[in-house]
């Protein structure tokens, strides 16, 4: 392998490392979640900061790799056994308000226009992957205000990827919903081939092996991951769509098919996906930053607070107004900023506005901007309101 593709993905992995003993280092005085500094890191290192990678193509295929298992993990987190009906209807009209709220703020802002449905998708997400692993490390996510931020992050994470996918993949609106019915019968289907159990000899692989090279569960799911992603990609929609709905599909194989393994082979999961691949994705979402663009456009880099106000406005308000009944007041006030935390699905929205040449580098910058503050400030917030402090020691910095 030459030194130039090496070269990155040493820096990449060194800044990967650096992030967590920064996090530990820091936590004397703030409590920091490891994504920021990920992020903080990848510009520093990257074209804004010392150089010392470019987006290059082995580059963007770790970070595809990282947002891929990134919306895996938030799939895979989705139990809808966790939460009743009423809890996931409320979360559902709570997203709708808040993508009328979003398009329409989008509309006054930018006009009719691409520009409109990328800001005001991104004004309704949440960063579902990224909020859970603090939830779980703090002991919040078995609550009831845990299941209430499941069943919000599902509608803030899963439904703008189908926004994203129907609206935005080129194909015109009749097209592109019958190919989005399409990789839904092809997702149903593979949930129920998978709930409906495994043969005898792929059981027995995925019990003997755990503890060996083989590691047949691991390699399956992997395998059901690059299936969904391919589906995704083959009918024109977003990749993205694949992984989540992998993430579910994973999930039922294993709590139908493995019961007594689904703990190890989660630990497994995790490794692979916050251990290498998450974090190379937050990285490199820093070396894309424009920091050039946003401090050189005053008037992009005013949008940033204003984006962060929205973000709990468009998103939040209308989730602690619809769905923090039977919560107290504190636990409904930070169920609203757990739900306006977004980070992940901001970076595919700017990327595809960028692209497309939808949305200036600057303003895309502006966005992800907010998004990195809110994944610093809204989860801090919400935990000191519930009186459940994180542990620093225990989380998982690439998912934060």
């Amino acid at each position: 392998m030459e030194p130039e593709t090496l070269t990155p993905i040493l820096v990449i992995l060194t800044a990967a490392v650096a992030a967590p003993l920064a996090v530990d280092v820091l936590a004397r005085w703030v409590i920091l979640p490891g994504v920021v500094l990920e992020i903080s890191l990848g510009v520093l290192v990257g074209p804004s900061g010392l150089g010392l990678v470019e987006d290059t193509a082995v580059v963007t295929a770790a970070s595809n790799m990282g947002l891929a298992l990134l919306m895996f993990m938030a799939g895979y987190e989705v139990d809808v056994t966790r939460v009743t009906r009423g809890t996931l209807n409320r979360a559902g009209t709570a997203w709708a308000v808040a993508l009328g709220l979003g398009l329409g703020t989008a509309w006054l802002m930018v006009g009719w226009s691409h520009a409109m449905l990328i800001i005001g998708l991104a004004l309704t997400t949440t960063a579902l992957g990224t909020v859970l692993p603090v939830l779980r490390d703090s002991g919040v996510l078995g609550t009831g205000l845990g299941a209430r931020v499941l069943a919000s992050g599902t509608w803030g994470e899963f439904a703008p990827i189908v926004v994203i996918s129907l609206l935005l993949s080129g194909y015109r609106p009749l097209t592109g919903s019958l190919l989005l019915l399409v990789f839904f019968a092809v997702a149903a289907l593979a949930v129920w081939r998978t709930s409906r159990g495994t043969p005898a000899r792929i059981q027995r692989l995925v019990r003997v092996t755990l503890a060996t090279s083989v590691q047949m569960a691991v390699r399956l799911c992997l395998l059901i991951v690059v299936f969904m992603l391919w589906v995704s990609t083959e009918l024109g929609l977003d990749s993205v769509l694949g992984s989540f709905a992998a993430g579910i599909v994973v999930r039922t194989m294993l709590v139908t098919n493995h019961p007594g393994e689904v703990e190890q082979v989660e630990t497994r999961l995790m490794a692979v996906s916050y251990g290498l691949f998450i974090p190379m994705f937050f990285v490199v979402t820093g070396v894309r930053f424009d920091l050039e663009a946003l401090v050189s456009d005053w008037g992009a880099a005013a949008t940033a607070p204003m984006f962060l106000v929205l973000f709990l406005l468009v998103r939040g308000l209308p989730v602690w107004l619809l769905c923090s009944n039977g919560l107290s007041r504190h636990e409904g006030l930070a169920l609203g900023l757990f739900a306006s935390t977004a980070l992940p699905l901001l970076v595919v929205l700017t990327t595809i506005g960028t692209r497309a040449g939808d949305m200036d580098s600057a303003h895309a910058a502006a966005l992800v901007c907010a998004g990195g503050v809110s994944v610093l400030v809204f989860p801090q917030i919400g935990l000191a309101l519930v009186g459940r402090p994180r542990e620093p020691g225990r989380s998982r910095t690439a998912g934060e």
